[in-house]
């Protein structure tokens, strides 16, 4: 039986990398999936797969970072779609300049990383949250292993300081939602293979080789190893889990 029969998803950040293969796992557990990006020519071609495919899905564009588009995409949701009950916010970016670089760019980054990672999960959310407490639903957010731990190598604190934002977030939604029958939790990848750092990948080995060295499985991630505990976490399987987080980035916090 398919886990997410009769609900409507929406994930955000979703035309590439985690976020979409989220959105097409959620689909493939038969939920009517809601692609949203910023690059809505690509979220279109991602819905489109996932309907190819057999599945159930739309798309829309949507800037998380403005509050009003927000709320106007959600109406525009309930109108086209139905009544959404799991939100996915995955939306984010990363950046590696270090607090005493330029001042200009750190400044930049940390206006920038907070209006995606950390507002824009506020945004979304709020925008969302009238039919997710209809239905009952489930939030999933997407951490960060920098939601507990500045990692082994230079990299930007504004990125840090927003995933430990999202684990808070998560927390505090769950403590407040849960008399609602909302339930609320993050999952924290580890160096996953995504569009988003292909450049550092590729221009950066002794980066990535810090990040193996402290990973027990021995690899990166794929988006898909993320799919598993977003399936789990939005289905009834974890009917009794809320405020948590699944760690899914190979052991990394163990050595």
């Amino acid at each position: 039986m398919a886990l997410l029969r009769d609900h409507i998803a929406v994930v955000t950040g979703s035309a590439s990398g985690i976020g979409r293969a989220i959105a097409a796992g959620y689909a493939r557990e038969g939920a009517r999936v809601v692609l949203l990006d910023v690059n809505e020519q690509a979220a279109a071609e991602a819905a489109k797969e996932i309907r190819d495919g057999g599945g159930k899905a739309t798309s829309f564009g949507l800037d998380v970072t403005k509050r009003e588009a927000c709320a106007a995409v959600a109406e525009e949701i309930a109108d086209k779609v139905g009544q959404v009950s799991i939100l996915c916010n995955n939306a984010g970016i990363n950046r590696r300049n270090a607090f005493t670089s330029d001042p200009s760019a750190v400044l930049k980054d940390w206006q920038d990383i907070m209006a995606i990672n950390l507002d824009g999960v506020f945004n979304v959310t709020h925008a969302f949250l009238e039919p997710l407490m209809a239905s009952k639903g489930r939030i999933v957010n997407i951490g960060s292993i920098q939601s507990f731990v500045h990692v082994r190598t230079p990299n930007s604190p504004a990125y840090t300081t927003s995933k430990h934002g999202v684990l808070g977030f998560t927390k505090a939604l769950a403590a407040e939602l849960g008399k609602h029958g909302v339930r609320v939790n993050a999952i924290g990848p580890g160096l996953i293979e995504t569009p988003l750092n292909a450049q550092v990948r590729a221009n950066n080995p002794e980066l990535i080789k810090i990040f193996m060295d402290h990973t027990p499985l021995g690899r990166a991630g794929k988006p898909e190893d993320i799919v598993g505990p977003a399936i789990f976490l939005a289905s009834d399987m974890s009917a009794y889990v809320t405020g948590s987080i699944v760690m899914a980035d190979g052991g990394y916090r163990s050595i």
